[in-house]
């Protein structure tokens, strides 16, 4: 199975998000698939402290990401990126289970 990764300009940003908190110690950056969205399935990112069972543990430049084992499954192969254009910033995930998305990449359909 094709591991999940973290982009370096996602890992930098991720750091920089984190230690901005006031507490910023065990803080990571949980990735979710959720149903919804227009396509079936929408991505969520949420600043969280603390590990579940069972969550899946991938760390790249000192930033930490958490995926619950449902999200894992369909994240397969994929990587988190941070995009930064004049149109705006946001933190992407280049899925290659998705069959479809839509045109703002925060959700997707499977093949």
């Amino acid at each position: 199975m094709a591991d999940f990764s973290i982009s370096g300009a996602a890992a930098a940003r991720i750091a920089e998000i984190i230690s901005q908190q006031s507490e910023p110690d065990g803080m990571a950056l949980r990735v979710s698939v959720l149903a919804g969205g227009c396509n079936g399935f929408q991505y969520q990112f949420k600043l969280v402290r603390e590990k579940k069972a069972g969550d899946h543990l991938i760390e790249k430049d000192g930033a930490r990401v958490f995926i619950d084992p449902v999200s894992f499954d369909l994240l397969e192969g994929a990587e988190l990126d941070f995009i930064d254009k004049l149109m705006g910033a946001h933190f992407t995930v280049n899925n290659p289970n998705a069959a479809s998305s839509c045109g703002c990449g925060s959700s997707f359909s499977l093949a």
